[in-house]
């Protein structure tokens, strides 16, 4: 039997519309046919943009089975990188186009799955991978994890190495886009300051660019940065071990848990079998 998920009461523009009808309740199948269906904004561009959004996510990207990440840029159609692709299919060509006007060779991108809010990264990782990491370039971390007490976790490639699909897919990587801290959506823009400004440092801390940046109290999580992390959900206080990116600094207590992507030819495609670690704000 699918395992089942307490809901928030929805939203009350949308509570007459017969997504969910009277169910407090949804499992993995109900989950990826309609997606959270809440009203919410999310904003990412390529790294270093300025611009903001508050939207209204649909219900369900683009119906059951439709696993494809489409890009969400609705009031920012004359902003954004993708603004003229608004609701269609991320491809791994966009970003490659993008990137290469960055001098990071990195690129982020605002997207839905499914109704649910996600950040795409695109970092030149297989490009750069042999070069000094002291040179600027971004390129992908795999490192060891700290719940928010200071703890040890583990390390990403413990996960990674039983299931090699949370690896960064073709140098993409995807992110549930609801901060740790307060759930906040609306909660993504990226400003011109020293978190976001098209510049690199490794080691996954504060300083340097290429942030993502959380509007609604500052909080920040480097898309290169990877490890393992925990968190709970805050209904019941259950608990998980996650593979996500690293919270860089701010309120948020720990980093955004990664959604697996695969590709589909160029699409970019979310996979389903992590539901769990998107829960914590239920």
């Amino acid at each position: 039997m699918a395992r089942e998920f307490e809901l928030k009461p929805a939203p009350s523009e949308l509570a007459g519309e017969g997504i969910l009808g009277t169910a407090t309740t949804i499992n993995r199948r109900q989950f990826l046919r309609y997606g959270f269906n809440t009203a919410a904004g999310v904003l990412t561009a390529s790294l270093g943009m300025l611009g903001f959004a508050a939207i209204l996510l649909p219900p369900g990207g683009g119906g059951g089975g439709d696993l494809a990440v489409q890009f969400w840029a609705k009031g920012r159609e004359d902003e954004a990188w993708y603004g003229a692709k608004h609701l269609q299919p991320m491809t791994k060509a966009d970003f490659e186009a993008e990137a290469a006007s960055s001098s990071t060779g990195t690129a982020g991108a605002a997207g839905v799955w499914n109704g649910v809010p996600v950040v795409v990264n695109y970092v030149s990782h297989s490009k750069y991978a042999g070069s000094p990491e002291s040179n600027g370039k971004a390129r992908f971390q795999f490192m060891e994890g700290y719940d928010e007490t200071g703890k040890y976790v583990g390390h990403f490639e413990d996960l990674a190495e039983a299931d090699p699909r949370l690896m960064p897919s073709d140098d993409l990587i995807m992110v549930f886009g609801r901060c740790t801290h307060l759930c906040c959506i609306p909660g993504w823009q990226l400003v011109s300051n020293s978190f976001t400004e098209d510049s690199w440092t490794p080691g996954g801390g504060d300083d340097g660019g290429t942030k993502m940046f959380c509007i609604c109290h500052s909080s920040r999580f480097d898309p290169t940065a990877l490890e393992m992390n925990t968190n709970r959900n805050r209904s019941n206080g259950a608990t998980f071990n996650y593979a996500g990116i690293r919270r860089a600094g701010g309120p948020a207590p720990v980093g955004l848990p990664i959604i697996p992507i695969q590709l589909n030819g160029d699409v970019i495609e979310g996979i389903t079998d992590y539901v769990d670690w998107y829960t914590y704000c239920d």
